[in-house]
This record gives C-alpha cells, sequence and structure tokens, in this order.
C-alpha cells in the first residue's frame, strides 16, 4: 500500500503547530496503524528529519496510550484503540489525517503526544478505598451481589485513553470520570467514601478546565471499551446524593 500522511507537528505545547505531508510505501494490511507510524519514522531518520513523537506502551489495547485522532475519529474508523487498529482498515492510495487529542485539558506535548495528567489528578482525588492493613482479605470475605460486580467489572474496564474526552464537542471527561466513581461506588468496599468520591472527582474533574457534558453520546460511541452512556446518568444521580446529604450535615 502506498499512502499519503497529513501528521500534525508540533514542538511544544507554546509553539504554533501545523500539518506536515509524508508518503510512506510498502506498507502492508497486516500492519498496525502504530507500525505504519513506526515505518514513517524510519525513513525520516534516515533522511536526517526529526521523528513523529506520538505515545504508546503495551501495543495490546489495554494501557491507553496510544491516543491519536485518525481521519476526525478518536483511535480511528474502528471501535478500538490505535494499537489494535490495522492498515487493513484503508485502502491504497488514501490521504490520512492524523492529530493529537483536541482538548484545553490535554496539553500538547509534542507533536501527537499529549499530557494526559489531569485524568491522573481526577483519580487521586478519590479513586481509592479504605481498607485494612495486613494479610490479604479471604475473596469471598464480603460478598457482592452479581449486578454490582458485573457493574464494577464493566466500568473497571476504562483504560483512561482519553478517546472520550477526544470525540465530545464540549471536551467533557464525564464518562472517564464516571466509569472511575461507578467501578467502586457499586462495591461494598468502596461505600466508606461513596458521597467523598463522587463530590472530590467531579470537583478535580471541573478544576482541570474539561468541558461541560450534554450527552451528545459520542463519548460512548468513541469508547474503546464500550463504556455506556447510562454511567454518566448513575454518576449523576450518585452526585445529587451525597450533595443532599452534604447539605443536611
Amino acid at each position: 500500500m502506498r499512502l499519503t500522511l497529513r501528521v500534525w507537528r508540533q514542538r511544544n505545547a507554546d509553539t504554533p503547530g501545523a500539518m506536515s505531508t509524508y508518503d510512506v510505501d510498502g506498507i502492508s494490511a497486516d500492519m498496525s496503524f502504530l507500525e505504519m507510524l513506526d515505518t514513517l519514522n524510519e525513513d525520516l531518520i534516515l533522511r536526517g528529519e526529526d521523528p513523529v513523537a506520538f505515545d504508546h506502551d503495551c501495543r495490546e489495547g489495554i494501557c491507553g496510550a496510544c491516543s491519536l485522532v485518525i481521519d476526525g475519529d478518536a483511535h480511528g474508523p474502528e471501535r478500538t484503540t490505535t494499537c489494535q487498529l490495522h492498515m487493513r482498515s484503508f485502502h491504497d492510495g488514501d490521504t490520512i489525517d492524523v492529530e493529537p487529542w483536541r482538548a484545553s485539558a490535554f496539553p500538547v506535548v509534542k507533536d501527537l503526544v499529549v499530557d494526559r495528567s489531569a485524568f491522573d489528578r481526577v483519580v487521586q482525588a478519590g479513586g481509592y478505598i479504605t481498607a485494612p492493613t495486613g494479610a490479604a482479605p479471604e475473596a469471598h470475605a464480603t460478598p457482592v451481589p452479581k449486578a454490582d460486580a458485573d457493574s464494577a467489572f464493566e466500568h473497571a474496564e476504562c483504560i483512561g485513553c482519553g478517546a472520550c474526552v477526544a470525540a465530545c464537542p464540549n471536551g467533557s471527561a464525564m464518562l472517564f470520570t464516571s466509569a472511575k466513581v461507578n467501578h467502586l461506588n457499586v462495591l461494598p468496599q468502596g461505600s466508606p467514601e461513596r458521597e467523598t468520591r463522587v463530590l472530590d472527582m467531579v470537583a478535580q474533574m471541573d478544576a482541570e478546565g474539561f468541558g461541560g457534558c450534554t450527552l451528545t453520546g459520542e463519548c460512548a460511541t468513541a469508547c474503546p471499551k464500550g463504556i455506556p452512556l447510562p454511567s454518566i446518568s448513575a454518576m449523576n444521580k450518585e452526585w445529587l446524593r451525597a450533595r443532599r446529604k452534604a447539605a443536611r450535615g
């Protein structure tokens, strides 16, 4: 396959960026999108040019590091992570636009790399449980209803990639935050911090500069792990309940 890539190049957050055009040849349909970018970078290095900076780690669809907007879609045309997107999803002669996540809370570090530490601070605000020290408890020491366990597992699948923010027209992080809140709040182990968790995490989310949620649904559509849109409604109910309880003292 021969492709034309229009890639966002930006030295740092304080320097204006622009799209640069590159031609790549000899691309196999079985390559992943990141392997295709590796091929581009090998060519750039051989020509003495600066390679394109992009995030990656496990390349197994688990870590959420591979954050790219491809032809206007977070992670590209398939509902998967960028590292699991293969070039058979494209055609010989295609022109492909490759950009970083676009959100004020995710400043550009270089080229396609953005700083997503805002997510870390949201989790740090309340993503923990009170647990006694010592030996690990027995697996069945605390009974968990099947429906609650299923819900916790569903929300725990969030890999924090940020596709929900990139896809949202408002740059909202509600789907990410709701996944982290609901993951712990439905479990008995998360009960002691249930109210403070949702209040603190939502407050930190707002402080990071993420946009407001208008429930357009683009976040759930882009999520490679299928976190459902009703997760946001469930978190909103938790937040209102916690606010009322805090107001009553």
